[in-house]
């Protein structure tokens, strides 16, 4: 079982790090319920084991839970959080906001990657293009009306008949060009990251 599969496991939902895998019956938190470390254990004593839970420890598990469903180390993650900080808006919903608006994310929510993990080798490989120009870098901050599109669309045809976009991204299905319609609000998020505990995480 893949560190991936054991991460959406010891979270307790899906954070879909495997692309279809997770969708299908061959996902392993549909198979096993039970967080690594508790094999052997039943019922009362694997409730007990996953309470076990200070405000620091809840802390720490969501900013290690968003750092594996976008992809990211230690530093940059800590460097965004650090960047929305210093941002008018709410430092929660920035932190969100930029995640989102990372070129890979976005090449992942517009469905030329079936997973985040494909979208930043897609990306790396420079494959991906940025208002007519190759980037190769999966940080990038994408900003409205940036555009997107894969550099050899063919193969993406039948991929990108298949997928919802969120409101604030959209998809002409013909030319296979992206666009970023207006920056991501936060219920336009799908995510079930509780960015407050972040914030108070590097708050301490």
């Amino acid at each position: 079982m893949t560190d991936n599969c054991r991460n959406c496991r010891k979270f307790g939902e899906k954070l879909f790090l495997k692309g279809e895998r997770c969708i299908g019956p061959k996902c392993a938190l549909t198979r096993r319920t039970n967080t690594p470390g508790t094999a052997g254990l039943k019922g009362k004593q694997q409730n007990t084991r996953r309470q076990k839970k200070s405000e620091y420890g809840l802390q720490l598990q969501e900013k290690q839970k968003a750092k594996s469903e976008y992809g990211l180390r230690e530093r940059q993650f800590a460097n965004l959080v650090k960047r929305a900080s210093k941002a008018k808006e709410a430092t929660g919903e920035e932190i969100l906001k930029s995640l989102e608006l990372r070129l890979d994310n976005s090449v992942y929510r517009l469905g030329f990657g079936n997973s985040r993990a494909q979208a930043r080798q897609l990306v790396n490989h420079g494959h991906i293009k940025v208002n007519g120009k190759i980037v190769d870098i999966p940080s990038y901050q994408l900003k409205e009306k940036d555009i997107i599109e894969p550099v050899n669309k063919d193969i993406y045809k039948e991929i990108i008949s298949k997928i919802t976009t969120p409101k604030w991204l959209k998809i002409d299905k013909k030319t296979l060009v992206g666009t970023v319609e207006y920056l991501p609000k936060r219920e336009e998020i799908d995510s079930a990251i509780d960015e407050q505990l972040i914030v108070e995480y590097y708050s301490r």
